[in-house]
């Protein structure tokens, strides 16, 4: 049995942090779903803005566009909703299988919003709209101003996928937007089920601390903060406030692991994948990990509801002085940076490739 079918099985759904049109057009997705159980898809603007940046799959798309008298932002959000479209209609009957807790993909609004609370719930509605998939999540950042946009969009009955969350504190906060979201709801009378999941970023703990600490603490720190987040994710399980919505017809909002491609060559490359064995969990991870896991992974032991050692391996960190507290906020403010330098990107090249296009006729 292949290692990712050991994980699915353990109970852990695998999504691929990955697309691109050639992807879909090859057969090459849903092969991964037949033979890497792969049950869902993540994207953002890094993925498209390669995928279009490196490839011609595109380029008769956006020549259409163009002649249509599209562009920029909204001649991108057409071709990443065709894209999204097509997968989640290979993982349609994973969802319905499932009963919507699997089988998800997932659209990014656009990073310029990240501190606009109004302009981030009007675009998750309307993106969702657009899409019209019941299994499209569309993603907003925990940040403080994203924090009312998620509780808005899930009382408006939007599925969002709460990324750029680095800390317990930060995923704990996105938990309760969520949960004000769906109790707002059974107040109003509406249905209760609204999926969401809650992205908690790994690998960037270990990028920032790297060569500051002692050796022995190399590439543990991801995954301590992971384990501390997953301590919080069983208790808000088990808490009284939530399991009364459940009983009304919620779903619980599923923790995702991030950013879980090893960017440290010295090791392992299914590193965060081994660690963060947990059922009743999302691991989305970039497609070489993916392929890594399937030819030569190992399945770690199961996260331990308590955490383990993850507070012993967080306190050796602050005593190598690292604020553990300090450091999630820069990562937050960091990646919600980053992501608008990948937009920047992504609309220059959507930008170029429409003028040479249409140029050449």
């Amino acid at each position: 049995m292949r290692p990712t079918q050991k994980l699915h099985d353990l109970g852990q759904s695998l999504w691929l942090d990955h697309i691109t049109r050639g992807l879909l057009l090859s057969g090459t997705l849903r092969r991964y779903i037949e033979d890497l159980s792969v049950t869902g898809l993540t994207s953002n603007p890094t993925i498209f803005d390669h995928a279009i940046k490196k490839s011609a799959e595109y380029d008769d798309a956006i020549r259409q566009k163009v002649r249509q008298g599209k562009s920029g932002e909204g001649l991108f959000f057409e071709l990443a909703i065709e894209d999204l479209r097509q997968a989640a209609d290979l993982f349609g009957p994973i969802h319905e299988r499932t009963s919507g807790v699997d089988g998800w993909v997932s659209l990014e609004v656009s990073p310029l919003l990240a501190h606009d609370t109004a302009g981030t719930i009007a675009a998750a509605k309307e993106l969702h709209a657009l899409a019209a998939r019941p299994n499209l999540f569309i993603k907003i950042p925990g940040t403080r101003e994203g924090l009312p946009a998620i509780e808005e969009a899930i009382f408006a009955g939007v599925p969002v996928n709460v990324t750029l969350l680095f800390s317990r504190e930060q995923y704990v906060a996105a938990a309760e937007a969520y949960l004000r979201g769906i109790e707002r709801r059974i107040d109003a009378g509406r249905s209760a089920d609204v999926a969401s999941v809650a992205s908690l970023f790994i690998s960037r703990w270990d990028v920032a601390v790297m060569n500051k600490t002692p050796d022995a603490l190399r590439d543990q720190l991801g995954i301590a903060v992971a384990r501390r987040a997953y301590r919080a994710y069983r208790d808000v399980l088990d808490d009284p406030r939530w399991q009364r919505v459940f009983n009304a017809g919620a779903r619980p909002q599923r923790l995702l692991w991030a950013s879980t491609g090893t960017k440290d060559p010295k090791a392992s490359d299914i590193l965060y994948i081994r660690a963060l064995a947990a059922p009743f969990t999302v691991n989305t991870m970039p497609e070489a990990t993916l392929k890594a896991l399937a030819d030569h992974g190992e399945i770690g032991p199961i996260v331990p509801a308590d955490g383990g050692d993850c507070e012993e391996v967080l306190a050796r960190f602050a005593a190598s002085g690292i604020d553990i507290d300090a450091l999630a906020v820069q990562l937050q403010d960091e990646g919600a940076a980053s992501f608008v330098a990948s937009w920047d990107d992504l609309l220059k090249c959507v930008a170029s490739k429409s003028e040479a296009l249409k140029k050449a006729g």
